[in-house]
């Protein structure tokens, strides 16, 4: 079975309380992190709530990162969803980890778009021309 994407399900526990309530630098922290992975980011969007919290997402050519955040339980759950195999989604998970000041990480990875591709053949990750037209 050949897969479109990676999806990975972070979950940080004890991260620094005043970073996970400051939108900017949640942004920043994303932003640094998706670079740092080689994706390519297309755009982005950072929400803070009242009173406390912060949701954003960063959407890249190869997916997506999101993140929300409780910084009264000092928690954060991020989704890291990347399609190909040119970015590393591990990167992007242990930078975020590192710069949000987890004490402790529970990750799961899920394979996306599973298909089984006939012998010799690979997934296409990025669109062919007239493939839409062939389904």
């Amino acid at each position: 079975m050949q897969a479109l994407g990676r999806h990975i399900l972070l979950e940080l526990y004890q991260c620094n309380i005043e970073t996970l309530n400051e939108p900017a630098r949640i942004e920043s922290i994303l932003i640094e992190a998706t670079k740092a992975s080689g994706a390519t980011i297309v755009s982005h969007d950072f929400h803070a709530f009242n009173p406390y919290g912060v949701s954003g997402v960063i959407i890249i050519a190869e997916s997506h990162v999101t993140i929300h955040t409780w910084p009264e339980y000092g928690y954060a759950a991020v989704d890291i969803f990347t399609c190909g195999e040119s970015i590393d989604p591990w990167v992007i998970q242990d930078k975020i980890a590192s710069d949000l000041g987890s004490e402790s990480t529970s990750t799961m990875e899920m394979k996306r778009g599973l298909f089984k591709m006939p012998q010799g053949e690979s997934i296409h990750h990025k669109p062919l021309q007239g493939a839409i037209e062939s389904i």
